[in-house]
């Protein structure tokens, strides 16, 4: 299952008046680089777990074809096991968003990490499915795509909100579906929700991005500031995530191929 429930609202006090604009642009460019800082921060953590187990799992190929894994290998992708694994990114999000509004920022920032490894640990798959130099080229393209949908909802005027619940929704609707495909294994309902996915989560980009901008004119002393920062961070990265994982599917290429 590629699709996570990435739409939890958190709460935070309002009311901190700025005294200039000037203030204002320089705190929330402060701000704003402070998500991006997190939200690469869990990208880097993801790609080196991944890339981490997929080593340790040692797997040897065969015109293309996977023949042969390590022990550790075996453990995760082909025991039981590989369910959890599966599932525990959602697990941590759930628990992320219940504790949101009670945890501290450093708690939250520990959590962010922690979640980042777990889930690089259930996408290293994608290093035994596709070739290196496929994921290499949708990881950019997804980055070009997320860059641009990001500056626009940075930059935009208009109001997005009236996306927002409508997205969301299509969020339940992928994870239901993704849930029901893996028991059907159905290569055209799979194809069809990473279209879906690539679409829903591009418009959550640029909703989220909107969102988090106006967040910060909502914030009540730094440790709020803080915990939205890495909040903001972890709705981006589940976006970038989502669509990195649907491009694969769309665009990367097998090694069976």
């Amino acid at each position: 299952m590629s699709h996570y429930d990435r739409n939890t609202s958190f709460g935070y006090g309002r009311g901190v008046a700025r005294s200039t604009t000037a203030e204002i642009d320089e705190g929330l460019r402060a701000y704003m680089l402070g998500v991006y800082n997190y939200m690469t921060l869990g990208l880097a953590v993801t790609g080196l777990v991944a890339l981490g187990a997929f080593m340790l799992a040692a797997p040897q190929f065969a015109g293309g074809k996977l023949v042969a894994l390590s022990p550790f290998g075996t453990m995760i992708y082909t025991t039981p096991l590989r369910y959890l694994i599966m599932f525990s990114p959602l697990a941590f999000v759930f628990f992320i968003g219940a504790r949101a509004n009670t945890m501290s920022a450093a708690t939250a920032r520990n959590l962010f990490i922690a979640f980042s490894a777990v889930m690089g640990l259930s996408m290293s798959w994608i290093l035994l499915v596709f070739t290196g130099v496929s994921v290499a080229r949708v990881f950019f393209i997804t980055a070009a795509a997320f860059g641009g949908l990001s500056l626009y909802g940075y930059m935009t005027k208009r109001d997005l909100s009236a996306f927002g619940s409508f997205l969301v929704m299509g969020v339940w609707g992928l994870v239901i579906a993704g849930l029901v495909n893996l028991f059907l294994q159905s290569t055209g309902l799979q194809f069809a929700l990473s279209i879906l996915s690539v679409l829903i989560f591009s418009g959550l980009t640029a909703w989220d991005t909107q969102n988090i901008k106006d967040m910060y004119y909502e914030g009540a002393g730094y440790e709020a500031t803080q915990k939205m920062s890495i909040f903001g961070a972890l709705s981006l990265y589940l976006d970038f995530i989502n669509m990195f994982q649907s491009l694969m599917f769309l665009l990367g290429n097998q090694r069976s191929e």
